[in-house]
């Protein structure tokens, strides 16, 4: 089994907040693949299902953003999972809005979600990084994370959604670099 956790903060006022992009993630997934009913556990809201062979668990915590590592090491602890099993998809300052990248480990570069985690757990998790852009000042990221997708982002929004969705197959057999490549032919073909 794998936990796949999408981060974000609970409550509808959020819900189209650029720091929320882990959880509308993890909702393309599960609406991807027929996933099973939203059960409440483990401080949050999960949903079980299987991409072709392997049974994922998918997680988002209902802890605020700041508080998530609570939320997931819970899971990881009652499926008695390591890090290992852990895929952490957040929203990610340093990448042009709409690109897709993965990575095992490191920093969280400020971001609170992942140092939640972190605390919890290490840092050697792996982490899909949706990226939101960088909005040009450091004065002005608390404002851009926290504000909603601009009405001309929701096309290209909803194609990295899409294309996150349909190639995450890779990403359950543990072939990220053809998941990264897979998404990225996927939206240079939907321009």
């Amino acid at each position: 089994m794998q936990l796949w956790v999408g981060l974000g903060n609970p409550g509808p006022q959020y819900a189209m907040h650029r720091h929320n992009i882990g959880f509308m993630a993890v909702d393309a997934i599960a609406a991807n693949h027929g996933f099973g009913v939203v059960r409440k556990q483990f401080q949050g809201w999960t949903q079980e299902g299987r991409i072709g062979t392997d049974r994922l668990l998918l997680l988002k915590p209902a802890t605020f953003m700041n508080d998530s590592g609570r939320s997931v090491a819970e899971a990881l602890r009652f499926y008695k999972l390591g890090v290992e099993a852990l895929t952490v998809f957040h929203d990610e300052l340093d990448l042009t809005a709409f690109k897709v990248r993965v990575k095992t480990g490191g920093g969280t570069a400020g971001h609170n979600g992942l140092r939640s985690i972190d605390s919890h757990l290490g840092a050697e998790f792996r982490r899909v990084r949706l990226g939101i852009g960088h909005p040009g000042h450091k004065d002005r990221v608390t404002g851009h994370v926290l504000g909603g997708f601009a009405k001309a982002e929701v096309d290209a929004l909803g194609e990295m959604l899409g294309a996150v969705g349909a190639e995450i197959g890779w990403l359950a057999r543990r072939d990220d670099a053809r998941f990264m490549s897979e998404v990225a032919l996927r939206l240079q073909t939907a321009k």
